[in-house]
């Protein structure tokens, strides 16, 4: 394009398809829209597999998170969003803290590579945005949702995003197995919030939560993912095993390593076999 974005045009004589990471040219503006997998056959896999070398090329590293790379290409090479994503995973571990990029990224390569959320990778992807200003605690947020599918396919369940409720809210998973509803809340650590304790910061986020989400579906299941306390905040937290403000919940922590450690509140409706339970 003239301002030096790339986009891709196929056509035959009946027929055009454009896809691109740069803005939309105005004659484009009422076609129809459609999703690289809807296309024809070949096309789609043309389109990723060109934006797939362009962001190896702009990116090496990307070269050794095939998975992550694939996964996440719609906002990686998105008009808008792909230096504020880029950098979320090039210099912040993803999300997680002192941790370098080659473990924190080695942890969601190894999840996507099981193919956990392959019926619904536009949902999910397209959750970690197309902003350019970069919103780091969304960013966590959202990758708070994959550590929380890690936990659910570690247990065997299956499970399906963004189901909704009757109040026009749609909540983060539901488990139809157990027929349980899940959301899921990542707390900012005490470090980056004026909560004065780590138990504070871990109340005051479900207090959120509670007068949003889960004011309707007051029996789902709460997720707190503590993922990103440091390794002191999360030992007071472990040690005490304090409420959170709703119940059920389980609190935990991921490290890049595969590692959790938590703890249930009340009377958890899935099977976690390795958590602690609340003291009495």
């Amino acid at each position: 394009m003239d301002n030096g974005d790339v986009a891709l045009f196929a056509w035959t004589d009946g027929e055009a398809y454009w896809v691109g990471n740069t803005e939309t040219p105005e004659v484009l503006w009422r076609t129809n829209k459609l999703a690289l997998g809807d296309a024809p056959d070949g096309l789609g896999d043309w389109a990723e597999r060109e934006l797939g070398a362009q962001l190896r090329e702009e990116e090496p590293w990307f070269a050794d998170y095939e998975h992550l790379a694939t996964f996440f290409l719609p906002v990686l090479c998105s008009k808008d969003g792909k230096d504020s994503t880029r950098t979320f995973f090039r210099e912040h571990a993803a999300g997680f803290p002192d941790a370098d990029r080659e473990a924190g990224l080695t942890f969601y390569e190894d999840l996507l590579a099981t193919g956990v959320f392959e019926e619904f990778r536009y949902t999910m992807a397209a959750k970690l945005g197309t902003s350019e200003s970069q919103d780091l605690v969304r960013m966590r947020a959202t990758m708070a949702e994959f550590n929380a599918a890690k936990l659910l396919a570690d247990a065997g369940y299956g499970f399906t995003p963004e189901p909704g409720v009757d109040d026009g809210h749609h909540l983060d998973f539901r488990v139809p197995e157990a027929d349980v509803l899940v959301e899921v809340t990542r707390p900012e650590p005490p470090s980056r919030r004026r909560a004065g304790t780590p138990a504070a910061a871990l109340r005051q986020t479900v207090g959120g939560k509670t007068d949003g989400q889960l004011r309707v579906a007051s029996e789902a299941l709460l997720l707190v993912d503590a993922t990103s306390f440091r390794d002191d905040e999360w030992a007071a937290v472990r040690d005490e095993r304090p409420a959170v403000g709703h119940r059920p919940a389980v609190v935990y922590r991921f490290r890049p390593d595969g590692s959790r450690e938590g703890y249930a509140v009340g009377d958890v409706p899935l099977a976690f076999d390795w958590l602690a339970p609340q003291p009495a």
